[in-house]
């Protein structure tokens, strides 16, 4: 967990403003029965799950990709190519949205914007932390090097089955 306090209690808020925001039919099958909190959730998505990345082409045409997600400070990390497709996307239309499914245990779905990072102190932290986690320098790696993206959530749902008694995964 990546967390501070304060980063849940964001978390949180999103949560409940999102779910708040939601249709009859997703509260239906999102209710309070089925709703992790933000804790329950950043316990879940310690270390790698894999994403299902939606982005969008320059005709309004969805596109989707998986990518190794990481939830870190209350939002999707991730790396990819910089010559690939999605990041192209990315850079030119930054709405997003990922899903992270394991069967019918838990959902979680984010909406938001994509933030691409390159170069700088944020890049050198993302990579430091790739980097132990993989445990090799992903700049190292096959082809032209790595880029990182965070998804800056608008709206983030988190669906288990059974959410009040719900073990840490």
């Amino acid at each position: 967990m990546h967390e501070t306090d304060e980063e849940i209690a964001d978390l949180q808020h999103l949560l409940d403003a999102s779910i708040g925001r939601a249709s009859g039919h997703l509260t239906g099958i999102v209710n309070d029965e089925h709703r992790l909190d933000a804790r329950q959730l950043v316990t879940e998505l310690t270390g790698m799950k894999v994403l299902v990345l939606a982005t969008v082409t320059a005709r309004g045409e969805p596109r989707t990709s998986c990518v190794d997600g990481h939830f870190r400070h209350g939002r999707w990390l991730f790396g990819t190519s910089p010559t690939a497709i999605k990041t192209k996307h990315m850079l030119a239309r930054p709405a997003v949205s990922a899903t992270h499914v394991d069967g019918e245990r838990i959902g979680v779905f984010t909406h938001g914007k994509a933030h691409v990072v390159s170069e700088g102190p944020v890049f050198e932290d993302y990579n430091a932390y790739f980097t132990d986690f993989y445990g090799s320098d992903p700049q190292t790696w096959d082809g032209p090097g790595v880029v990182y993206a965070t998804i800056e959530p608008s709206w983030m749902v988190a669906y288990a089955a059974n959410a009040p008694s719900f073990p840490a995964g």
